[in-house]
């Protein structure tokens, strides 16, 4: 349900643009208010399962998550579903750790653990591939809002089953973090905001150059209190181990690749391609499928060869499919420029996907397993937010720079009618503004393929899968000790 809600509303972005009056650089708002307060909340919520008992946690953030899905729909105005979609990031922080802490102490480290997880990544690709294509048939058949209604009886349906096939975890005594919580979500966003007011109003206004300010005194802060707080919403012991370290930086760049790439696409294919949203959602099914597909290869051949070939290889085939994406232009097509490249980043990300969730989760106790799964999606989420705002602020500056370059030609070619529109809206009209927004996203692209690299050379230099690593893999391990 979390993944397709991301997948679904990806769909829906031109047309939620329309309807509310977002521009392109603050229509980014609609993936960062869920994926900011999503990442943020991510440990407290891991941290709440662990000491609550994972199932009423999970059943609570899933039924919040439909609520707010369903206050989503209902928004008449961008602030409205703004405040939804953030109410929508905390039910998933809640409900997301918890899963996966469900997981990892239902199945013990070996091939059961690793068929379980390669399960999970399947699931989320079909979770995702459901949203590609709901969301197109919802949009273009009835209206953007039902892409949030949608939820409301999935959330219901899952509590409902929840309750009656998951055992209730073990409650561990513990208190919640909750200054933790704030500052780093708090520091996180105030971030995010400085690259998105930069991207429209430049690196010297005020209110950007305040927010840097303002993210620098927040994440120093978080970092002070989890330093001196005795049970941390971000165990920073985690980071002790080099191999879980690495994980966590390549899932941070990875994500922020992952991100762009599908804001952005989603844009191109309906704006410059001219495709419906229905047909838009046929034409990202493929990544879904390459993406369970890689993910299945990869669970059955990790015991073998470890997670390392796999880690650095998905890297660099994803970094190939964005380099791939940059050479797109105004007479592009899906089949000529869109799909290759979407088929090689797909099963990239596949590769990583299972790599990455085991090697952050192995040898966790299970005291701690609900932190450990819950860092690794506040990676994801926070290297998607921040991958975002960054790749929009590059997609704002190279568009500024080509409208600059298209305007005056423009001016001399145009139409009394498409001069007319100029002046009323102070936006080009096609193939003009086509040219425009494909500057700007070709140059993220590039931007995208470079965070992808890195994540490739973390995985090369920090990642060392030691023969105890393996051995966990294939089963042949003593279990975690309790401290």
């Amino acid at each position: 349900m979390i993944v397709l809600d991301i997948t679904i509303v990806n769909i829906a972005l031109p047309h939620v643009q329309e309807s509310l009056h977002f521009s392109t650089t603050s229509l980014s708002w609609v993936v960062n208010a869920y994926t900011l307060t999503f990442g943020g909340l991510l440990l407290l919520g891991g941290r709440v399962g662990d000491i609550l008992g994972r199932r009423r946690v999970f059943v609570f953030g899933v039924l919040l998550f439909g609520l707010a899905s369903l206050l989503g729909g209902l928004a008449q105005n961008s602030g409205q579903l703004l405040a939804a979609r953030a109410l929508q990031g905390v039910g998933g922080a809640i409900a997301s750790p918890t899963s996966l802490a469900l997981i990892t102490t239902t199945f013990s480290e070996g091939p059961a653990r690793n068929r379980a997880f390669g399960v999970f990544a399947a699931v989320s690709a079909g979770g995702g591939a459901i949203g590609l294509l709901l969301g197109g048939i919802l949009v273009e058949w009835l209206d953007w809002r039902w892409v949030f209604f949608v939820n409301v009886p999935i959330a219901l349906l899952i509590a409902f089953a929840a309750t009656r096939v998951i055992r209730e975890s073990e409650r561990h005594p513990g208190h919640f973090d909750v200054l933790g919580a704030l500052t780093s979500t708090l520091g996180v966003a105030a971030l995010v905001y400085g690259f998105i007011r930069a991207a429209q109003h430049g690196w010297r206004d005020g209110l950007t150059i305040t927010s840097f300010v303002l993210a620098v005194v927040l994440l120093v802060l978080f970092i002070l209190v989890e330093r001196r707080s005795k049970q941390p919403i971000t165990p920073l012991h985690m980071f002790a181990d080099r191999n879980r370290a690495g994980t966590y930086g390549i899932m941070l760049a990875l994500a922020a690749a992952m991100f762009g790439m599908f804001f952005f696409l989603t844009l191109f294919v309906q704006n410059v391609l001219g495709f419906s949203p229905l047909r838009a959602g046929l034409a990202f099914l493929p990544v879904s499928a390459v993406i369970a597909v890689g993910a299945g290869i990869t669970s059955q051949l990790l015991p073998k060869y470890g997670p390392k070939p796999f880690m650095v290889i998905g890297a660099l085939l994803a970094a190939g499919g964005l380099s791939w994406l940059t050479l797109t232009d105004i007479d592009s097509t899906y089949l000529g420029s869109v799909l290759g490249p979407m088929l090689v980043f797909s099963l990239g990300m596949g590769m990583q996907f299972v790599s990455l969730t085991l090697m952050a989760l192995s040898n966790v106790p299970d005291r701690e397993s609900g932190a450990a799964s819950g860092l690794l999606n506040v990676t994801q989420q926070v290297g998607g937010s921040l991958g975002l705002s960054i790749l929009v602020t590059i997609f704002g500056t190279a568009s500024r720079n080509e409208a600059d370059r298209q305007v005056p030609v423009f001016l001399a070619e145009a139409r009394p009618a498409e001069r007319l529109f100029f002046e009323r809206t102070g936006q080009l009209p096609d193939p003009w503004g086509d040219q425009v927004l494909t500057s700007g996203v070709s140059a993220a692209f590039i931007a995208a393929a470079v965070f992808a690299l890195i994540a490739a050379v973390i995985a090369l230099f920090a990642i060392q899968v030691r023969a105890s690593d393996r051995e966990r893999l294939q089963g042949n391990h003593t279990p975690a000790a309790p401290g």
